[in-house]
């Protein structure tokens, strides 16, 4: 399921969004599939023989994805960018295998985000990478930019760890803007257990600037048709 930040207004009993609600959940629920394959290889403790019948069936699998593919700066046709939808978000993606995924939903100075670390995402033995962390800040903050109108790329990111992030524990993520200077968004964000919201276990300050549409055209060539 996409986040209520994230979920576009579709009109009752229009054809074509009623076809992009159905690519979204299949793309959903490949996705979630995918998670619980990578969840299982990267816990599994089988024989190498059963490894390598396994790579077999997988490879199979994937010589079954046939037909056009998009390349690497393609918007995909699912996604509304930006500011909307990203169904292979690295981070929000219900289509991701590499998502937790998070859900992001509006806060009141802010946003805030939802989600739980896998096994997939350790760095120390029961604890989530630090590179993790990052990531899923990075993002949120620059979703409280997007929410307050103001999209803007990540110019710095400064993170501090107070306490290792576990695994396989509701994590609660808030970010919020503190100021603006010109095109320039300051924002800070955190992460806690979302059982104990008062421990802070990351948090970080972040410069995020807002492209000019000149610059913008260039770096995302893609929306020029649409610009």
């Amino acid at each position: 399921m996409t986040s209520p930040l994230t979920t576009p207004n579709t009109t009752p009993h229009d054809p074509a969004a009623e076809d992009l609600q159905r690519r979204r959940e299949a793309i959903s629920a490949l996705g979630h599939e995918l998670r619980l394959l990578v969840d299982a290889t990267v816990r599994t403790a089988a024989s190498p023989e059963a490894l390598h019948l396994l790579a077999d069936d997988v490879r199979t699998l994937t010589g079954a994805f046939t037909g056009p593919r998009r390349a690497p700066a393609d918007i995909p046709a699912v996604d509304e960018f930006p500011g909307g939808v990203r169904m292979y978000s690295p981070v929000t993606g219900p289509g991701s295998p590499l998502a937790p995924p998070l859900h992001v939903t509006p806060a009141a100075d802010g946003v805030a985000g939802t989600c739980t670390l896998g096994i997939a995402h350790e760095g120390p033995p029961g604890y989530g990478h630090g590179g993790i962390s990052a990531m899923l800040l990075d993002e949120l903050m620059g979703w409280a930019c997007t929410a307050a109108g103001m999209p803007g790329m990540t110019t710095g990111l400064q993170l501090r760890y107070h306490r290792p992030v576990p695994l396989q524990t509701p994590l609660h993520l808030s970010a919020r803007i503190t100021g603006t200077d010109d095109r320039k968004i300051f924002v800070v964000g955190s992460i806690t257990t979302d059982h104990d919201r008062s421990a802070t276990l990351v948090s970080a300050d972040g410069t995020f600037v807002a492209p000019d549409p000149d610059r913008a055209r260039s770096l995302f060539p893609s929306l020029r048709e649409e610009t």
